[in-house]
């Protein structure tokens, strides 16, 4: 195994500086930055500092194309039952599949494992809470209908407040 970058082995602090820097000079100007970071007493190469930076950029890209798809699959599906949940870890499947589809010889199988058992339990969560949701709702639908009928409204006018709190087109 090879030994750990001289970036990875930076303190936390000139870390976050360097990553920042790296962000707000569009990944560029690696002379530069090779130069600051020796008159702060480190020593790290323009390449060193490309290759690292060229991972960051790839993986930052990767995190907002993420972000974007998953405010998407939000503006696509905005309702209270769990749709949203629903569609991100189906996103999240697809996209452990197309990995294993990719190059399964890189993937670090149990991590893969795990995540697919952690979706598995969270859509079970998340039917759980639709049932009691949707269970809740009925309930309030049944008391505001008794209620009504008690306070003298027609048949049509129950009918259309049930319809209201259920979400039920007329």
């Amino acid at each position: 195994m090879p030994p750990r970058g001289k970036v990875a082995q930076l303190p936390p602090e000139l870390k976050a500086w360097l990553d920042q820097y790296l962000v707000e000079n569009n990944f560029s100007g690696y002379e530069v930055l090779s130069a600051e970071l020796a008159t702060r007493g480190i020593s790290i190469g323009k390449s060193a500092l490309h290759a690292y930076g060229q991972s960051f950029e790839d993986r930052l890209s990767a995190l907002r194309m993420a972000s974007e798809q998953a405010r998407a699959v939000v503006a696509a599906a905005p309702d209270e039952e769990g749709a949203v949940n629903e569609a991100l870890m189906r996103l999240v499947q697809e996209h452990l599949f197309k990995l294993l589809m990719a190059d399964g010889k890189q993937i670090d199988l149990p991590k893969v494992a795990k995540a697919v058992a952690e979706l598995g339990r969270a859509a079970v969560v998340q039917k759980k809470w639709q049932a009691e949701v949707r269970s809740k709702v009925e309930a309030a639908a049944q008391a505001v209908e008794k209620i009504a009928r008690k306070g003298g409204l027609n048949v049509d006018t129950v009918s259309e407040i049930r319809r209201e709190i259920l979400g039920v087109a007329s």
